[in-house]
């Protein structure tokens, strides 16, 4: 992957990534956890099936939206655990994920 950094924004954003970065490479500290926070939204899309007269399964390029879920993911990298929370409801973080602001 390369990264794309504004002309303009070069030297302030590579400053700020240091030190994150930095954060990274401190020895793990049970008191101090580095944890991480993200989420996503994701799509469900149902796809048609069907086999061809040649017998090949196909997917239709058409879909029907059944929805969409809220992926919220909490890591603490250092210690190698995570904790994958999956909601119907994206306008609220994740029930029982004590982590997740708000």
């Amino acid at each position: 992957m390369q990264w794309v950094i504004p002309a303009e924004e070069n030297a302030a954003f590579v400053c700020q990534m240091e030190q994150v970065l930095d954060v990274y490479e401190q020895p793990y500290d049970a008191d101090f956890p580095v944890v991480c926070l993200d989420e996503s939204p994701k799509q469900l899309l149902d796809y048609q099936e069907f086999t061809a007269s040649n017998g090949q399964p196909h997917r239709d390029s058409e879909y029907v939206r059944r929805g969409v879920v809220e992926l919220f993911v909490a890591t603490e990298p250092l210690r190698g655990w995570r904790e994958l929370t999956v909601e119907n409801d994206t306008t609220k973080p994740p029930r029982g994920c004590s982590l997740w602001p708000g």
